[in-house]
């Protein structure tokens, strides 16, 4: 992944973990945070395919996550707030997706032979395994990320040319 969305990337995966946290312990943050990032890798860059994207988006900023903290009833405390300007909200969404259906994550992961961008073996994404899964019960139900998941979907469809396909 390009270094010039590993800033939206990491602040994304962060957000969706803080608004869908992982079960107590180390292991299952460890793995929560894999999946999140996987998720969130993949999703940038799906969103922005090619180097000159990835400038634009340095040059004019994601947007922050003023409008998802809203959505999810979230008030950060004031000395929280620093990443949360470099959460990307169509990154956030498509993450959520992407996490909800793993049969959609791997058609985006085969969508990325059509941008400029490789993330390698995102397994923990589309197979997270027994542990992988108990990890992110709340990050991967459909219900509990609907309202995020369902910002940008159907642009996420439309980017994988994906048709008539139903939230999982």
């Amino acid at each position: 992944m390009p270094a010039d969305l590993t800033p939206v990337i990491a602040a994304s995966a962060r957000w969706l973990l803080n608004a869908y946290p992982p079960p107590p312990g180390a292991l299952s943050r460890a793995l929560a945070e894999a999946q999140a990032r996987q998720a969130a890798a993949l999703a940038a860059a799906l969103r922005y395919p090619t180097a000159i994207d990835g400038q634009l988006l340095d040059l004019l900023g994601p947007g922050g996550s003023g409008r998802l903290d809203g959505l999810t009833g979230c008030d950060p405390r004031p000395d929280d707030t620093a990443w949360r300007t470099w959460v990307d909200e169509t990154v956030v969404s498509w993450a959520a997706c992407l996490l909800a259906d793993p049969d959609l994550a791997g058609t985006a992961h085969r969508a990325l032979d059509a941008t400029e961008h490789r993330t390698g073996a995102l397994r923990r994404l589309t197979d997270p395994g027994t542990h992988g899964a108990g990890a992110t019960a709340l990050l991967r139900h459909p219900d509990l990320t609907d309202a995020v998941a369902g910002l940008h979907r159907t642009a996420l469809l439309a980017a994988l040319g994906v048709q008539g396909a139903e939230p999982a």
